[in-house]
């Protein structure tokens, strides 16, 4: 992938094309939340209590001012009063435990739904999917933005249902006090309501562009990891450092404008809340002088609005988590409504007998140039096929055709006789194996390496070892075919990986085989080694090979000169060389550059 179209990726993340809001949002948790329906009503409930118990407080405090102090005041008042406290807060901790609790609950068990089934759309993404998309974009999706909305639904929940209901209490409570100076407190609401929408807006912007610029940061974190060699070597320490460094204020920026813009809310609803306050206490003052309201309901109804000002700074505060939840929900969601790559017909291959025809394959990418043009041929069972040609003829595109990483745009690619989308996918790739350049290893025992996907059989991973020319190797290892191979086989060397990579293949025992360049990065003492455990893995295989050194495929069945995605010859090893064609020319550059 180009330098241009990385960049591309990386400022179109997944999902970029979906805008979420919350409604939105609500929707596609609902499957998720409708079997915790009853925890989560729970968790609601004792939210409840708690906001209850916060109106509870100046409740008491108007018979307290007004019956329990003085010469005057009721017996019963100043002992009443002081345990209905206790009892307040009793209840109010223990709603609040429960509720904490339930709400973990709950978000946890949403939050381990979600990974699962962002992993398994991930697994089942078309080839397309992982060359559009970075690993350090995926990775940031299921682990660390699943965070992200699974946060923002816990906060959400507290503040809509704890602060909202204790501000309608509070609100009520007012309103029982003193009805005329409620509905000055009541001008506040729609008022806040404008001003967070006005903010939202541009919060919601900023969001993305911090997403993307994060997962842009993480890309240049791979990519360093990834090529530390190249690094140390080119002294490339201090051009990694200035374009991390570079990113990393950019993202800094973006953050501080985000501060400014969601510190706004905050501040505001502040100076509005004591413009209020100010007119109440001026208005009730009026009152007090004219009788119409005691010392105990004057301090109740000011404690009460001031009680009222934390959960709508909650409120106002959330907005800023919400904007970020609803840019990760995009990129959340934009994962998991990833198309699957095709299941296939359906139709069962035990075992296939190996017979493979393409009939006039075509192939092109988005960009409308054609790769592979017409290509016709057809292999026996367990005949050896090597496919030649310079870089860029298209080899390596028709053999990806074969086990459906992409499907062709003309033409049909057939096995034993049947189309290959007629098969089960799984079906179809059960018959092959694969052995390329790239080796993958993953950090886990030499065994479960040998037997990846399948349940590890000590005796066929001996077998499969002696093979591959490895069990002296890995026989000599402290902890034999238990040793673990460290991240993609570090601790072995570049034959014993490729090796490694083979005895997968032996063990799989599939009946069609493809070989991507699997010698080429070798040196000739490892080379040796290799061909000699692929010559008994093409034993009885029908068999694609690729190869730049044409040495490895002289003794093929038949080879295929590939050209500008066309096949120009096709002819046995001598037969080409007699032609005095582009394969003839490809190997006496090969000869002479071994000559000198």
């Amino acid at each position: 992938m180009s330098e241009t179209s990385r960049q591309s990726t990386l400022s179109k993340p997944i999902g970029s094309d979906t805008k979420s809001n919350a409604a939105s949002v609500g929707r596609r948790l609902w499957p998720y939340l409708k079997p915790l329906m009853w925890v989560s009503i729970a968790a609601i409930l004792t939210l409840a209590l708690v906001a209850a118990t916060e109106a509870g407080i100046p409740a008491l405090l108007k018979p307290l001012l007004d019956h329990g102090f003085g010469t005057k005041g009721s017996p019963s008042a100043r002992w009443i009063v002081p345990t209905a406290v206790i009892g307040l807060a009793l209840v109010r901790g223990l709603a609040q435990y429960a509720s904490g609790y339930l709400l973990q609950y709950v978000s946890n068990r949403i939050l381990l739904e979600l990974r699962l089934k962002m992993f398994e759309r991930m697994i089942h993404a078309s080839v397309g999917f992982f060359q559009r998309e970075t690993a350090s974009t995926v990775i940031n999706a299921i682990v660390f933005e699943v965070n992200q909305i699974l946060g923002v639904l816990l906060s959400v929940l507290v503040t809509s249902v704890r602060d909202s209901l204790t501000v309608v209490f509070l609100l009520g409570y007012l309103f029982i006090l003193n009805w005329r100076l409620t509905l000055i407190v009541a001008v506040l609401l729609p008022a806040i309501g404008w001003l967070v929408s006005k903010i939202n807006r541009r919060l919601r912007r900023l969001n993305r562009e911090h997403q993307a610029l994060t997962n842009e940061l993480s890309y240049i974190v791979e990519e360093t990891v990834g090529g530390y060699k190249v690094v140390k070597v080119h002294n490339g320490e201090q051009y990694e450092m200035n374009r991390f460094g570079e990113m990393s204020k950019r993202l800094r920026g973006y953050q501080m404008r985000m501060t400014v813009s969601g510190g706004l809310a905050q501040p505001l609803t502040q100076f509005l809340a004591s413009i209020a306050l100010a007119i109440v206490i001026t208005i009730a003052v009026v009152q007090a002088s004219h009788d119409q309201t005691t010392v105990g309901g004057f301090v109740a109804f000011v404690t009460s609005m001031l009680l009222v000002i934390s959960p709508l700074k909650h409120l106002i505060d959330v907005n800023q988590p919400l904007q970020r939840g609803m840019t990760a929900a995009e990129l959340i969601f934009g994962l998991i409504d990833e198309p699957a790559e095709p299941a296939g017909g359906g139709k069962p291959l035990e075992r296939a007998r190996g017979e493979i025809e393409f009939r006039g394959v075509s192939f092109e990418y988005g960009n409308g140039r054609p790769i592979l043009e017409s290509v016709t041929f057809s292999a026996a069972p367990g005949e050896m096929i090597a496919l030649a040609g310079p870089s860029g003829s298209g080899k390596t595109t028709l053999v990806n055709l074969l086990p459906r990483f992409f499907d062709p745009s003309g033409g049909e690619i057939l096995v034993d006789g049947v189309a290959l989308p007629e098969y089960d996918i799984h079906a179809l790739r059960s018959q092959i194996a694969m052995v390329s350049q790239d080796v993958t290893l993953f950090n886990d025992t030499v065994a479960n390496n040998v037997a990846y996907g399948e349940q590890a059989d000590t005796a066929r991973v001996e077998q499969a070892l002696r093979a591959a020319n490895l069990w002296d190797t890995i026989a000599a290892l402290p902890d034999g075919i238990d040793t673990l191979v460290g991240d993609n086989g570090m601790k072995l060397s570049g034959g014993q990986r490729q090796r490694l990579a083979i005895a997968r293949a032996i063990y799989k025992d599939a009946p069609i085989l493809i070989l991507d360049e699997a010698t080429s990065a070798l040196d000739s003492e490892s080379e040796r080694h290799v061909q000699a455990a692929l010559e008994t893995l093409m034993k009885g295989r029908t068999t694609l090979v690729i190869a730049h050194r044409l040495s490895t495929i002289e003794r093929a069945d038949r080879i295929l000169v590939m050209e500008a995605g066309r096949i120009v010859e096709r002819g046995s090893h001598q037969q080409l060389l007699e032609q005095r064609g582009l394969y003839a020319h490809l190997h006496k550059i090969q000869f002479q550059q071994n000559a000198a």
